[in-house]
């Protein structure tokens, strides 16, 4: 088990390379680290919360398209500029929105937690299993040598991105593709994680309070699940624009 200072050494390793805010400026990324979560499936509280995120999203959908919602919006011109095209690969908190009037798959406690998260601050989030990490997280622009496991037809099979793709990354590999639109299967989080670790990915249309409040929310969720959650947080941003 990792203690509060080895996970604030793990997140202090996390790094977003320059040539990603080249892209956008106004990047911001939250990393919360967490340890000593009791392992389980969707329960009573996580239903509940999926639920509530739903209904919320719906009626943020009620006179808009999700194209139409501002960080929506910001997020397909990140996509388009390091190439990729968002009416086929949708940044995920669009793919959430798009899916929520039919109702959001049910998948494990954790990602049902982060997946409401996302719907109901209206930003995407992604969640992985610590454990599987090999180094620290790092954002950067792919070469499309790296090597990213995902699943097709049933079957686990290795992928490489696109020579400029935005990634996360640690030293065995790509852990989420085209920023936050795939996650890697080696990382995935699964019913017995018990210690995980999320990005909130934050551009221009939320502010810096609205971010840190997304963040005290997942906090606040994920540290009831067991009766000795230790957390820690950290959030990067652009030096040229505001100190990280």
């Amino acid at each position: 088990m990792l203690g509060h200072e080895e996970l604030g050494a793990f997140l202090e390793g996390g790094h977003v390379a320059p040539e990603v805010f080249e892209l956008r400026g106004d990047y911001r990324a939250m990393l919360i680290a967490a340890e000593g979560i009791v392992p389980g499936a969707g329960d009573d509280k996580s239903e509940a919360l999926l639920k509530a995120a739903e209904a919320a999203a719906r009626e943020a959908l009620r006179d808009s398209t999700p194209e139409e919602i501002p960080h929506v919006a910001a997020w397909r011109d990140a996509y388009r500029a390091f190439g990729a095209k968002p009416q086929r690969t949708r940044n995920s908190l669009e793919a959430l929105l798009r899916r929520c009037e039919s109702g959001l798959p049910r998948v494990n406690r954790l990602t049902d937690i982060y997946n409401a998260i996302s719907l109901l601050h209206r930003v995407p989030v992604g969640g992985e299993d610590l454990s599987g990490y090999a180094g620290a997280p790092r954002l950067v622009r792919a070469t499309g040598d790296e090597s990213f496991d995902t699943v097709a037809g049933g079957e686990v099979v290795v992928e490489h991105p696109d020579p400029g793709e935005v990634v996360w990354r640690d030293q065995a590999g790509v852990t989420c593709r085209r920023w936050n639109w795939r996650q890697a299967y080696r990382t995935r989080l699964r019913e017995d994680t018990g210690a995980a670790f999320f990005v909130i990915d934050a551009l221009g249309p939320m502010s810096d309070d609205a971010l840190q409040e997304a963040a005290d929310d997942l906090i606040r969720h994920v540290s009831v699940l067991g009766p000795q959650v230790r957390v820690a947080h950290r959030i990067i941003a652009n030096p040229t624009e505001q100190g990280d």
